[in-house]
């Protein structure tokens, strides 16, 4: 049985000309991590896509009935991937894979890192791509 990784409908991505579209870097990532913890057997990508599609819904109910635009008032922003992330952080930790909220802090601490710094410091200098061996970890 073959699984197939995709999402549609609500759930589906932001995408131009059948490519996804990552607006930054942790975008990606947690896009690519969400797929490959279910490759690895970490949960049915059905299962995500089911928190995915609660996630996006509870956001459409709590803003369904915001006047369109008030002066002066702020409208929460739809933004797929804080769903998509909230949605795999709930998965997670209903699986005890992590803590509730670990996710979100850590992809917090990459957001706020300037723009080509999105890695954690380490101990050499960069003379070299990173198909080197050496580990790259996460603190």
């Amino acid at each position: 049985m073959t699984t197939t990784y995709t999402l549609e409908g609500v759930a589906a991505p932001p995408m131009v000309n059948g490519e996804l579209v990552f607006e930054a870097p942790w975008q990606g990532r947690i896009f690519g991590i969400a797929r490959g913890l279910a490759e690895q057997g970490n949960y049915h990508w059905d299962d995500f896509r089911a928190r995915l599609i609660e996630q996006i819904a509870a956001f459409d109910r709590s803003h369904k009935n915001e006047p369109a635009a008030v002066p002066g008032a702020s409208t929460p922003q739809y933004r797929y991937y804080d769903h998509f992330l909230h949605a795999l952080e709930i998965l997670l930790a209903e699986r005890g894979l992590i803590a509730a909220g670990e996710l979100t802090d850590r992809i917090g601490k990459f957001v706020e890192r300037p723009h080509g710094h999105d890695h954690y410091d380490h101990d050499h200098d960069h003379d070299h791509d990173h198909a080197d061996d050496h580990d790259h970890h996460i603190h």
